[in-house]
Formats: C-alpha cells, sequence, structure tokens
C-alpha cells in the first residue's frame, strides 16, 4: 500500500511511522484497517513538536542561553542553541519516536 498521506503529516510524526513500519508492521495494517493511523501519526508529531519546543526553552533558560547573549556574542549563542536543540532531539526519539 502506497505512502502518500504520510506528507501531511510533520517530521516527527514520519519518523514514528518509520520506525513502526520497519519494527511493527503488524500494528501500521491494523491501524489502517481501523482508519486510525493517520491521527494516531499526528498526535505522535504534536506531542513531540510540543516536547521539542519546551525542552529548548527549559534548557535555554537554564544554562543561560538569552538574547542578550545573542546579540553579545551570536556565534556563541548558535553554538549553545545548536547542542540545546540537539540534546532536545535526542530525548524526543528515544522517549517518543522509538517507542
Amino acid at each position: 500500500m502506497k505512502d502518500e498521506f504520510i506528507t501531511s503529516v510533520g517530521v516527527w510524526g514520519q519518523r514514528h511511522y518509520d520506525y513502526l513500519k520497519k519494527h511493527s508492521p503488524t500494528v501500521i495494517n491494523v491501524m489502517r484497517m481501523r482508519g486510525t493511523l493517520l491521527p494516531y501519526l499526528q498526535s505522535v508529531d504534536d506531542q513531540a513538536n510540543e516536547m521539542f519546543s519546551q525542552l529548548v526553552k527549559q534548557f535555554a533558560e537554564k544554562e543561560g542561553v538569552t538574547e542578550e547573549l545573542k546579540c553579545r556574542d551570536q556565534m556563541a549563542w548558535v553554538c549553545a542553541m545548536n547542542n540545546i536543540r540537539d540534546r532536545a532531539n535526542e530525548i524526543i526519539l528515544n522517549e517518543v519516536i522509538f517507542v
């Protein structure tokens, strides 16, 4: 079965779908038959996006990565934010996507 609908799901939902397709194809087939696959993937995507935003905000506050730093030293701010986003990404992959 073609997976054309997957383009309407965000990146996190697509990653979870790829994981399920590889590790639990039966789950995908059952959800397709029930018509719950697309809403489920959209829900996972929404949950992951919200979690990502919260984690980035919390890490930035905790580590003092502020707009002031951005004005004062842009490269330090970019490096710190990239590090924060990478860590948040790993947390979401391990706790939401690959489960």
